[in-house]
């Protein structure tokens, strides 16, 4: 999956670039039916590979339209044959449900929570982390460069199914007991997000982007070990079960804590600082409305992010869980976690170190 991951975001024609993503899906879901005595994980390796076998099938016939119409699928040779025909405009739609669907964009998302909970823990952070942050890379591109002539085409639905992501992603996170379905529709609604950097149509786009993804990639990563770590010690995956948790877990709690207050955009966490330079990206194009319902979103996003700290920190608990005694490994990549999660909001540097590379 991994390998497929690579040859990915490296792909330089629509060719390579499916057989890459399926190299990286179908491993994906063997992933998720990893845990064999459980119906969920099962259940939801099936649900996966269903859908991604509709999408490739979408995939591949965007593919052949875009071949028809300009006989070529080189990503160098594209932007100068691309044009706003009502039949590429139908072509370019088919290759958009492809990314949308490994991105989790709504309407394409119906997979992903039942797939992240019925997965093992390390399998549904490689979906939610690796998954999303690959496609996002190869996403800027073919947007940017293969499908530039299009920009006013793509811009409208960029912004519209950013606003819908964002919005269903924090509805139904505020609604979620499991703590995998509550991450699920956390990364759909941090997705719309990163739609909101994607439609500027400028280097700061870009740069956003990627800044946000490295930034998410920390948060996220924090907040599944936290859970995993709980999840494989007592069996407990209900956000019911983590009341006064502080009380015998501190730095799991401390942990958790600081990956949540990232993924919310509360300062001093760089989550803050992505999702303001996504913000202002995403403003250059003068759509204010646009920008106030997104601004909007992440107040909503707060409450469902707050309500699990204050589960750990101050709801009381008849039967708390107790202590857990955190593997030394396990404890230092929680760390790595947290002073990414610090560090790269306060070292400028890092922002304008992938500035420089943005459109190299």
């Amino acid at each position: 999956a991994l390998l497929g991951m690579f040859f990915l975001i490296s792909s330089g024609n629509f060719l390579m670039f499916f057989l890459s993503l399926e190299l990286a899906t179908i491993p994906a879901a063997a992933m998720a039916n990893f845990d064999l005595e459980k119906k969920i994980s099962s259940e939801g390796a099936i649900k996966f590979i269903l859908s991604s076998a509709f999408s490739s099938g979408i995939l591949l016939f965007g593919i052949s339209l875009i071949y028809g119409a300009t006989g070529t699928i080189s990503f160098t040779e594209l932007p100068a044959l691309v044009n706003t025909t009502p039949f590429q405009i139908l072509a370019f739609v088919f290759l958009f449900t492809a990314f949308a669907f490994k991105m989790s964009i709504v309407p394409f998302h119906l997979w992903t929570a039942d797939v992240y909970e019925g997965s093992p823990f390390a399998t549904a952070s490689f979906l939610a982390v690796i998954s999303k942050g690959g496609v996002a890379f190869i996403f800027v591109t073919v947007l940017y460069k293969v499908f530039q002539p299009m920009q006013e085409v793509w811009y409208n639905m960029v912004m519209l199914l950013s606003i819908i992501t964002m919005i269903t992603g924090n509805l139904f996170a505020l609604r979620q007991q499991n703590i995998k379905r509550f991450l699920a529709f956390s990364s759909i609604a941090q997705v719309g997000f990163i739609l909101v950097g994607l439609s500027s149509n400028s280097p700061e786009g870009i740069t956003s982007v990627v800044y946000f993804i490295l930034i998410y990639v920390f948060s996220n990563l924090a907040a599944f070990g936290v859970a995993a770590t709980i999840s494989a010690k007592t069996g407990k995956e209900n956000i019911d079960d983590y009341k006064g948790f502080y009380k015998t877990n501190p730095f799991l709690t401390w942990i958790m804590a600081l990956a949540l207050f990232s993924l919310a955009g509360i300062p001093p966490t760089a989550g803050f600082f992505g999702k303001l330079f996504l913000l202002t990206a995403g403003a250059s194009n003068a759509n204010y409305l646009f920008i106030i319902i997104a601004a909007l979103n992440l107040i909503v996003s707060l409450y469902y992010y707050l309500r699990v700290i204050r589960s750990m920190f101050m709801d009381k608990n008849e039967y708390p869980l107790a202590k857990i005694n955190v593997q030394l490994s396990t404890k230092l990549g929680m760390l790595i976690c947290a002073a990414g999660i610090i560090l790269v909001g306060i070292l400028s540097w890092i922002y304008d170190y992938i500035q420089s590379l943005s459109w190299e």
